[in-house]
Formats: structure tokens, sequence, C-alpha cells
């Protein structure tokens, strides 16, 4: 007898609810449902296509208007619950706050779930495979031309290529980086690529530890840039010898290396994308680690469509009024992805100094290099610094 009422009552609401259904089609306008979404505004949605929000983003009562004596409206005036939640996601409710900052009154951006799903989805999908490939590449290379070998071998004969104070500078540059890449990769993919094998308290732990050393490790990095920067400039300005070693292709894939002075055509290609992304990454972090009181986008995207830069490419204007959070949100998203290039960079820059050329690493490991060495990949930087000490060039002993 239940079941039965209990089946009677599901036809008579299924029913109801076909014939609702029916009153008000899919594509009914929003008037005839009460100012509410229609199906074909769910539909989209779930498909990922574009929705006009004014429906809703504009209907937020009137706050100013007293409410009436007998209106069960509270302290809210003329506005209800749902107008006032409205009010807030859409970020046009009169909020005061005691808080002297620049987002103390916006407490609900509605913008965020974008900057969410592209850091969960293609930030860290095609900043990894970046990386993998990175890596791929290397060893392939490795595999086709093996170690590029000093051509006749070690002399015995030493040279000082980088004095103490360079070296160092170096490594501090190159260790804080490793550090913040490291604990930057663990930030990005630790939910997913740790947490199911050492558990949530244990990436806790990792992840708190991850950020200290993130943000305190930054300043050797920006000071590091900083010394870098003074002591090579000089040396890494472009000159005609560049384009000699970009048509032999710095004789990576063949015998004999074209001259080069202290640095090479490709040394000053790693030395400019460490500097000008070593700054930009710098800034970014400096505006996430300060929030708020650095914002970079707003400005930036005025002048980029002052330019008509998206118009070229066939782009709305990019938006010129961004909220403090969504300031932070670009800063993040640009700070992840310089990072990424800037790390597939470095990555080549290790292969060469280390496994992939031999006498590489002494540069910056004692500091002396062969000079057998040093006369094939400097030929024009030895000449210099023997002519400085005016002394006539060592005969280097070939081993061969």
């Amino acid at each position: 007898m239940i079941r039965a009422i209990l089946i009677a009552l599901a036809l008579a609401v299924a029913s109801m609810q076909n014939a609702l259904a029916q009153e008000v089609p899919s594509d009914a306008p929003r008037a005839e449902t009460g100012g509410a979404q229609t199906l074909d505004d769910i539909l989209r949605r779930q498909q990922g296509l574009e929705v006009d929000p004014t429906f809703r983003s504009e209907a937020t009562g009137d706050p100013d208007s007293a409410a009436p004596p007998t209106a069960p409206l509270g302290t809210l005036g003329g506005q209800s619950d749902p107008e006032l939640w409205r009010a807030l996601r859409y970020g046009t409710a009169n909020v005061s706050s005691q808080v002297r900052s620049p987002a103390a009154t916006l407490l609900v951006q509605d913008e965020g779930m974008w900057w969410l799903q592209f850091r969960e989805g293609p930030l860290r999908t095609w900043g990894g495979y970046f990386l993998l490939g990175v890596l791929g590449l290397l060893a392939l290379f490795y595999l086709i031309r093996g170690r590029i070998r000093i051509d006749h071998g070690k002399s015995g004969v030493k040279i000082t290529r980088f004095r103490a104070f360079e070296r160092f500078s170096h490594w501090l540059l190159a260790g804080s980086f490793i550090l913040l890449g490291v604990t930057g990769l663990i930030s990005l993919f630790g939910r997913v690529g740790m947490i199911p094998w050492m558990g949530k308290e244990g990436y806790a732990t990792l992840a708190i530890g991850s950020k200290w050393i993130h943000n305190n490790v930054s300043w050797a990095f920006m000071l590091a840039l900083i010394f870098v920067f003074v002591l090579w400039v000089w040396h890494n300005l472009p000159d005609r010898t560049d384009l000699t070693w970009f048509a032999k292709g710095g004789g990576i894939f063949t015998k004999g290396h074209p001259p080069a002075k202290k640095f090479n055509a490709g040394q000053k290609l790693i030395f400019w994308s460490v500097i000008v992304l070593g700054a930009s990454i710098s800034v970014s972090g400096l505006s996430l680690l300060f929030p708020f009181d650095m914002p970079m986008f707003a400005s930036t995207f005025h002048h980029i469509n002052a330019l008509g830069l998206p118009e070229l490419v066939g782009r709305e204007p990019l938006p010129e009024a961004l909220t403090p959070h969504a300031e932070m949100q670009y800063a993040q998203l640009w700070h992840s992805i310089i990072a990424f290039v800037l790390m597939g960079i470095v990555f080549a820059h290790i292969y060469i100094g280390t496994l992939g050329m031999e006498g590489a690493y002494d540069a910056m490991g004692s500091g002396e290099v062969d000079l057998n060495w040093a006369k094939e990949h400097h030929s024009l930087w030895v000449e210099e610094e023997q002519a400085k000490q005016g002394a006539a060039p060592p005969t280097a002993t070939p081993a061969e």
C-alpha cells in the first residue's frame, strides 16, 4: 500500500515537472522565468560556452531604498539576501572596511575561477611537457653527437678563466635558481604528484617548508642577478664575431670551433636570457611577495591595447580595469610561465657545462681551464689575455 502511494506521488511530481517544462521552453525569454537563468543558459554553461551574466549582475536590488515597515527585509533595505550576494559576487555591493588595503572591500572575486582552471590545467600540463621535452631533446642530442671533446687533447697548461668572485656570483645565482625551481615545482605539482604517495600531512610539511625557502632564497637570486650583470654585461655585448659563430653553428656539429672572445654567441644568448627572464621573474615575484602593492598588468594591458596589438591577432582588447586579486593572479601565472621557459634554457646550459662538453666545467669549478680548450673555444679571448700579460703565447703540447 505504502509503495503504491510513493509510486503515485513520484508520477504526479514527474507530470508537474513535464507540465512546467512545456510552459517555459528552453529558449523562453528570461522575463517569463522571473529573471532567473533559463535551460538554455544551463546547457551553454555545461558546454563551456559564454553566457551573458547581466541578468544576474544587474539584479542586485536597491540597497539605498528604505524597506516598507511590513516587509521582512531586516537591515537590507529594498534588497533581498540573493540580491546582496549577487552584488558581492559582481563587486557592486557597498562594502566599508576599517582595514586600509586595496583589497579590503573585495569579498568575492568572481573572475578567479579562470585562473584556477588555467593553473591546474594548461599551465601544469604544458609546463610539465615542456620540461620533459627539453630533457628528451638533450638526451637525443647526446646520443647522436656524444660528448664534445677537446680536439687536440689536454695540454696540461692552465689559464685562469674566472676569478673567485665571478665564480661565487655564478654559483649563488645557479644554486638559488635551482632551489627556487624545485620548490616552485613542488608548489605547482605537489597536490597531484606527491599527496598520493606521501599523504596530505607529509605534503603539508613539505609545502610549508618549500614556501619558506622560495620566499627567502628569492633575495639571493635577485642579488646574484645584479652581480652577474655588472660583472659580465660588457663581455656579452653583440659584435661581428657572433655572426661567424652562428654561421658555423658554434662548431657543435663539426670539428673546429669559430673564434670567440670571452663569451661566444651561444653563451651571450644564455646570458641575456637569464638577465631578461630573471628580471621579469624577480619583478613578478616581488609583486607576489608584497600582495596588492605592485600592480603591473592593468597599465601593461592599457599600453598593449593602445598599440592595437589585440586587434592585429583578431582578439578583443585586454581588460584594463583589474581587481587587486586579478592583478595577483596574472602575476602568478606570468611568474610560472617565464620560470618554465628559463628552466628549459638552464637545463641546456647545465648539459653543455657538464656532460655535453669536455673541460667546460673547469671554468666554474676551479676557475682554470686547459689552454687547448681555451684556444679552441675562445681563441680571441686567449690572445687578449696574453697580450695583457705582455708575454708570448705559451705553446700547448698536443696530447695526440
